[in-house]
């Protein structure tokens, strides 16, 4: 299962960590030192609140819980790792087994493309950032560039998105690897895909680009 590292709670005595589901969502999992069940809670793709499982218990498993548990996962690259069980308050460790690079975004930098696509109500608009990449990509030479060497929609968008991020992040050394994580973190709340529009625009500008 893919997750991210657990983290210790302070409302209740367990650790917690958020996991992707195979559909794309997230949810947090809770484990507590005194039983063996876990609580679960899903991520509301349109709020962000968690929403409780029927089976978790909530008097062991409260919602405050769920939402430190949240915050403290929140920017935690994913990875990796096996079931958590808890002895005496020590998280036992994971087999020892080949795993893949775990990647570590800037948090400053993505702050600030966060506060940079935040709207006047304090949301983060998947709109505002999609216009602002379109607009970009129209004005860009290199665009153009791409485009006439007939490269793919994909290969576009990670250069229009790259640049992008690395610019008003204030830091040009962002990887390629970086950017895509923060991405990944940006799409896991957005229940249509945060650069859909970016795409669309760009398979129409490659497709319109080749019957010429």
């Amino acid at each position: 299962m893919i997750r991210t590292n657990t983290v210790e709670l302070k409302t209740i005595d367990a650790v917690a960590y958020r996991e992707k589901l195979r559909d794309g969502s997230s949810s947090i999992v809770i484990v507590r030192y005194d039983t063996k069940q876990p609580g679960i809670a899903a991520i509301s793709r349109t709020s962000g609140e968690p929403i409780i499982s029927k089976n978790t218990p909530s008097k062991k498993f409260p919602k405050k819980a769920f939402e430190e548990a949240m915050e403290l996962t929140r920017g935690l690259s994913y990875k990796n790792q096996g079931s958590v069980k808890l002895e005496k308050k020590k998280v036992a460790k994971p087999k020892k087994e080949k795993e893949p690079e775990e990647v570590f975004i800037d948090q400053k930098a993505y702050n600030k493309i966060v506060k940079k696509y935040t709207d006047k109500k304090g949301t983060f608009s998947y709109d505002l950032l999609n216009k602002d990449l379109i607009k970009f990509a129209n004005s860009s030479s290199k665009v153009k560039d791409l485009l006439a060497e007939g490269k793919t929609s994909k290969a576009v968008a990670k250069y229009v998105v790259e640049h992008k991020f690395r610019t008003v992040g204030e830091n040009p050394d962002l990887t390629g690897k970086e950017v895509a994580a923060m991405v990944e973190l940006l799409d896991e709340q957005s229940p249509k895909g945060v650069l859909k529009e970016l795409n669309d625009y760009l398979r129409l500008k490659v497709s319109k680009n080749k019957k010429r």
